[in-house]
């Protein structure tokens, strides 16, 4: 059995501080090839997520905060913001949204320390899981900067920065 407390919640904060993606993870589920895949993730704002869909007709994402606040990011095909949401544990805020699949998202964090939650369908087979964004760049770029900029205040119908 594994207890979901403050203790796992602080750790997997340290960890993500000290991550050079500044982000962690924990799974809940055991095995990569269990049917649902549950995770815990740790998230500063400096991280960044390259947008991305999942192809396969069964693969949605079901994301709920647990602190902080996170700005959830839908793109059109050509890399235009075409829905913002801000998810936040403050009082009368959204928590939580669903992806379908084949949709361009990604996330970003607002503050630190933030915590959520991911749920979606299993088995994770790591080539085939994510489509990245052509638009986007790879994690590392000197682009991602102007991006992770971008995901924080671009306004919906807003095309990624050049």
């Amino acid at each position: 059995m594994l207890n979901i407390d403050d203790v796992l919640l602080s750790a997997l904060q340290q960890q993500a501080k000290a991550s050079p993606r500044r982000r962690a993870h924990r799974n809940i589920h055991t095995e990569l090839s269990d049917p649902v895949q549950r995770l815990l993730i740790a998230i500063e704002p400096d991280s960044y997520v390259k947008p991305h869909r999942h192809l396969d007709a069964a693969k949605w994402e079901l994301f709920l905060v647990l602190k902080g606040r996170i700005a959830a990011l839908i793109f059109d095909e050509e890399g235009r913001i075409e829905k913002r949401m801000m998810l936040s544990t403050a009082s009368g805020g959204q928590l939580g949204f669903e992806i379908p699949p084949g949709v361009w998202h990604c996330v970003v964090a607002l503050e630190p320390d933030t915590l959520f939650f991911e749920v979606k369908p299993g088995p994770y087979v790591q080539p085939t899981d994510k489509d990245f964004a052509r638009w986007a760049p790879n994690e590392g770029e000197a682009a991602c900067a102007s991006f992770l900029q971008w995901f924080v205040g671009g306004e919906v119908g807003s095309a990624p920065p050049v």
